[in-house]
């Protein structure tokens, strides 16, 4: 069953992602978010938008925030923690200082930053249970991801290895989101351990398919690559905890760089592809909403804006209007219903 189940018949809950918006304080942020017409915001455990340790420990915290909120209209249905969960597999650089807490950066020694950092993400679940929402969106970086193209050719037990220590390092994390009643959604994503199909079905298998993790569904990682963003839905329906709205562009014609980019920055001309606000790439948003309507998916769709050549608060408003506008709630019955034989 649906971890959205008890909203069937209410509209889908259209949200804002607040971790591109780090750098406005929650207030501010929250009173634009309202005015563009979102009706919640998905919060990110980055800038001063949700401090995991002491919404874990201070419930009137809890309180305070989904008070602040509601003021402003809106509500809080999922946090996501992408930016922790990075560390838990990743192989450690200097790269990790610029995202996570000094407290689990520490000393920057390896073992201890993944150490620190799963239990940063088991105490995500513990203070989301508190914030009253069911799912934490995040990452869980790839010790692995560094041999996705490599040569000499890299030995299928080094593959292997890396999905279970994905296993390994993640399953005690899992542990706690089922005690507090928690699910965790990967975002299938370049650099983590699942970044499409088949590596999403690996991760679920190389965790004995238990129910705390799935994912948080976002087509435009999937469609650049070439892999089919509407069978992601229909294959993988019961582990779709979350949905982030996102477009992309891709050119369909033979350019500069392919699909790792040349290294080239987002909004650099010679880039084959390209995210883009919602409505102006080439994400089949259609038949993305009739597959969710098919997997009774009533929980949040929430933008995660991202186009190097929009200004973000026109896009922000721009997107929300155009997924309330795309969005549709599924019919319970048939339309030729009445020409049927009783």
């Amino acid at each position: 069953m649906s971890i959205w189940s008890d909203r069937n018949g209410q509209t889908r809950p259209v949200t804002l992602f607040t971790g591109q918006w780090a750098d406005l304080p929650l207030a501010q942020l929250a009173k634009k978010a309202a005015t563009w017409g979102y009706a919640g915001l998905e919060l990110a455990c980055w800038g001063d938008h949700f401090d995991v340790v002491r919404a874990a420990s201070d419930q009137n915290y809890c309180v305070a925030l989904r008070e602040m909120l509601g003021s402003h209209g809106l509500e809080v249905f999922a946090v996501s923690n992408h930016l922790v969960g990075q560390a838990v597999c990743d192989h450690i650089d200097e790269r990790h200082k610029s995202i996570l807490p000094e407290h689990v950066w520490g000393d920057g020694a390896e073992e201890g930053v993944r150490a620190r950092a799963a239990d940063e993400m088991k105490l995500t679940a513990r203070a989301a249970a508190n914030l009253g929402v069911r799912v934490v969106n995040g990452f869980t970086g790839s010790s692995i991801w560094p041999l996705l193209y490599s040569f000499p050719p890299v030995p299928e037990r080094w593959v292997e290895e890396g999905f279970e220590e994905f296993a390994r390092r993640w399953t005690p994390v899992l542990d706690v989101f089922d005690e507090v009643g928690v699910r965790f959604a990967l975002e299938v994503h370049p650099t983590e351990i699942a970044f499409d199909t088949i590596t999403a079905e690996r991760a679920l298998a190389s965790l004995e398919y238990r129910e705390a993790f799935g994912f948080n569904y976002d087509p435009s990682h999937l469609a650049y690559q070439g892999v089919d963003c509407v069978d992601f839905i229909n294959r993988f329906g019961e582990r779709i905890y979350h949905v982030h709205m996102k477009d992309v562009w891709w050119s369909n014609r033979p350019g500069l760089s392919g699909v790792f980019g040349g290294h080239l920055p987002f909004g650099n001309i010679d880039r084959n592809w390209d995210f883009r606000s919602l409505g102006r790439g080439k994400v089949p948003f259609e038949e993305i909403v009739r597959a969710l309507n098919r997997i009774s998916y009533s929980g949040p769709l929430s933008v995660e804006w991202e186009d190097a050549g929009m200004e973000r608060e026109h896009g922000a408003e721009e997107a929300c209007a155009f997924v309330k506008a795309i969005d549709f709630p599924v019919s319970h019955t048939a339309f030729d219903a009445a020409f049927s034989e009783e």
